[in-house]
């Protein structure tokens, strides 16, 4: 007879598996992706690296779900600051600025997330996530163009360019966090997208 889990053994099994995914998170957010070892994850959730193994096979599979867990967290800040804006074009800065300026708050896990070497199934999530991010700004770029609020364009070519500058951007500030010209950045892509869009930016009155 197959052995089953009581109700209590997987309520462990659980709190333990998000004991370890806040740990990582820490983890990565202090030593980046290399850093990120099974046995140091371990260790940070004061657990054994055998015990790990019962949750993840391998850093890969731990990595995606680390990933994704810091990714749906970016999202879920986008849409939020998504709410409090009031035109399609302010929507779309608003996206840009928000996760501009939080990637620049917690620097080494940004450049983890975005720029560091990792293995091919990270990067294949990298790429879903600046597909999810380009889907939302098209989505705001559409409804600007229904309205007639901005000059004629593709939006998801709009929107896939903007992802691809925003990330070319930062990826200079993340690995140098004490560069001066790292404060100028969120402003700059501000005003960047806007004109990007075809609108206005406030310095151009």
């Amino acid at each position: 007879m197959a052995y089953r889990r009581t109700p209590a053994v997987q309520a462990r099994l659980d709190a333990q598996r998000e004991t370890v995914l806040q740990s990582a998170v820490l983890l990565l957010a202090d030593r980046g992706y290399g850093g990120c070892t099974m046995a140091a994850v371990a260790d940070r959730a004061g657990i054994a690296t055998g015990s790990l193994y019962q949750h993840f096979a391998n850093k890969a599979e731990l990595s995606v779900e680390l990933f994704r867990r810091v990714v749906n967290r970016e999202i879920a800040a986008v849409h939020e600051a998504l709410a409090r804006q009031d035109t399609p074009q302010r929507r779309v800065a608003a996206v840009v600025e928000t996760f501009a300026a939080r990637a620049l708050r917690v620097p080494r896990l940004a450049y983890a997330l975005l720029v560091e070497p990792a293995d091919a199934v990270v990067d294949g999530e990298r790429l879903v996530f600046r597909r999810a991010f380009r889907d939302v700004i098209a989505t705001e770029i559409a409804a600007a163009l229904a309205a007639g609020e901005l000059p004629e364009q593709d939006p998801v070519l709009t929107a896939a360019a903007l992802v691809g500058a925003v990330g070319e951007a930062l990826a200079g500030p993340l690995a140098d966090p004490t560069d001066r010209a790292a404060s100028e950045v969120v402003p700059a892509l501000v005003s960047f997208t806007l004109r990007a869009l075809g609108g206005r930016d406030d310095s151009d009155a």
